[in-house]
C-alpha cells in the first residue's frame, strides 16, 4: 500500500540505531527524506549512507539532547530540513526503583524525555502550522499506562509524554498538524539481546538463542502475541501515522506491544 509519503521531510531522533534506525530506514523505504540524529559520527553517517542507497535525500545532524547547546543546533538543523514529520524517539532509561530513584534522577529523566521533546515540537510545528501540514509522533512505552517498578522515574516522564501529546493534538486543531503517540511493548534490541544473555547465563540456561529468547518472552514479557516486538514492529505503526492517510488519528496511544499491555 503506498502511504503518500513520498516527498516527505522526517527528522527521527536517536535514530543513528536501534529502533530509530528502523523508523528512519521504514520512513525512507516510503520515499521521505530523513534527518538522522545521534552522538556519534560513524553511526549516524553509517545509517544516512543506508538511507541515500534508497534514493532519497537523507543528511546527519549531531548533538546530545540532554545538553541545551546542542539541542539548540539540533533544532536549527531540522528547522532548515524542512521537518514536517518530527519523530521524538530519544528517551534514555535506567533501570531505578524507589529505593535506588534520587530526585535528581526524576529530574534528569523528565529533561531527557519530556522536555527535549518538548523544545524540538516548539521549535518545530510553527513552520507545520504555516505549511498546513505536519506530523509529531512521539515514542512513549507500555509503561505509559502501568508504572514498571524497576523503572520509576522513566515510567514516570513517559507518562507525562502520553499527557503532553494529547494536549498537544489539540492544541494544534485546525492547523492540518496531528500529534500522536506509538508505545512498545518490549522490544528485541541489541541491549535486550544483551539482558537475555544475562539473564541465561545467570541462570546456567543453555540453548539456542531463540530459546533463549522464547524462555525470556515468557517470564518477563508474556503477550497473547507469544513474541518480542522488533524496530520493523514500531517503524510499521509510525509510518502509518506519519503518512497522510492517517490525517484522522490525532491525540492517540497506539500499543505496539503484542497485546501486552492486556494482560493481567
Amino acid at each position: 500500500m503506498d502511504l503518500e509519503l513520498r516527498g516527505h521531510r522526517a527528522f527521527v531522533t536517536a535514530s543513528s540505531a536501534g529502533i530509530g534506525a528502523a523508523l528512519a530506514d521504514r520512513l525512507a523505504r516510503e520515499g521521505c527524506a530523513v534527518l538522522v540524529h545521534g552522538r556519534h559520527t560513524e553511526r549516524a553517517t553509517r545509517v544516512a549512507d543506508d538511507l541515500r542507497q534508497l534514493g532519497v535525500d537523507a543528511d546527519v545532524v549531531l548533538g546530545d539532547l540532554s545538553d541545551q547547546a546542542a539541542r539548540s543546533r539540533v533544532a536549527a538543523a531540522a528547522r532548515e530540513w524542512r521537518t514536517d514529520i518530527l519523530v521524538n524517539n530519544a528517551g534514555p532509561f535506567v533501570e531505578r526503583d524507589w529505593r535506588s530513584a534520587e530526585p535528581q534522577f526524576w529530574l534528569d529523566s523528565y529533561d531527557q524525555n519530556v522536555v527535549s521533546a518538548v523544545r524540538l515540537i516548539r521549535e518545530l510545528t510553527p513552520a507545520m502550522c504555516q505549511r498546513g501540514w505536519g506530523r509529531v509522533i512521539n515514542i512513549g512505552t507500555r509503561a505509559v499506562r502501568t508504572p514498571l517498578l524497576n523503572m520509576v522515574d522513566y515510567s514516570a516522564a513517559k507518562a507525562a509524554v502520553l499527557n503532553l501529546t494529547v494536549s498537544l493534538a489539540q492544541h494544534l486543531a485546525g492547523t492540518g498538524v496531528t500529534a500522536n503517540i506509538v508505545s512498545p511493548g518490549v522490544i528485541l534490541t541489541d541491549g535486550v539481546r544483551r539482558m537475555i544473555d544475562a539473564r541465561a547465563s545467570s541462570g546456567g540456561a543453555t540453548g539456542e538463542q531463540a530459546e533463549r529468547e522464547r524462555r525470556f518472552t515468557e517470564e518477563y514479557a508474556p503477550n497473547p502475541t507469544g513474541r518480542l516486538g522488533t524496530g520493523a514492529d514500531i517503524a510499521a505503526a509510525v509510518a502509518f501515522l506519519a503518512s497522510p492517510l492517517a490525517d484522522y488519528i490525532n491525540g492517540v496511544n497506539l500499543p505496539v506491544d503484542g497485546g501486552i499491555g492486556g494482560v493481567v
